[in-house]
């Protein structure tokens, strides 16, 4: 797999049908290793081991409904009460980050009203702060540290 622009990390790895699968700690199973998969568990390894922000609030693709149609979000980070803190939108390294990553995103986040946003591809990272009051979104330098939180 290509190297992406995180700090290196160590994952496990084995053959599922001819398939390459990779440990997810957060779901505890493997999952097939696709490009967009290679980057979400780098973003899971990048907000437990960088953020330190504890495993027991994140959780990674589940299923939400949006205007009557179901999609399936990347990663969310929960708070403490249960709100969500973060949302995060992975696409594969090829994938480039367009406004229509954005839109995605703020569709999304219609429905969880996440604090947060992250977007990546695992060499673009793009990180937000939601401003709910003049309906946009301010770009940070980093996400903050769980005691910010």
């Amino acid at each position: 797999m290509q190297p992406l622009r995180f700090p290196p990390y160590q994952f496990r790895f084995k053959n599922s049908e001819n398939k390459v699968a990779i440990f997810d700690e957060i779901r505890k199973k493997f999952i097939i290793l696709t490009p967009e998969e290679w980057v979400r568990q780098h973003v899971v390894r990048y907000l437990l081991s960088e953020k330190n922000y504890p495993k027991s609030w994140i959780n990674v693709e589940k299923r939400i409904k949006i205007n009557d149609l179901t999609k399936r979000y990347d990663i969310v980070v929960f708070n403490p009460d249960g709100s969500i803190f973060l949302l995060v939108e992975c696409k594969a390294p090829e994938i480039k980050i367009s406004q229509h990553t954005f839109d995605q995103i703020a569709r999304y986040n219609l429905a969880l009203k996440a604090n947060y946003l992250m977007v990546t591809n695992g060499l673009d990272h793009y990180f937000c702060q939601m401003d709910f009051e003049n309906e946009c979104y301010h770009f940070l330098q980093e996400l903050p540290h769980p005691k910010l939180i």
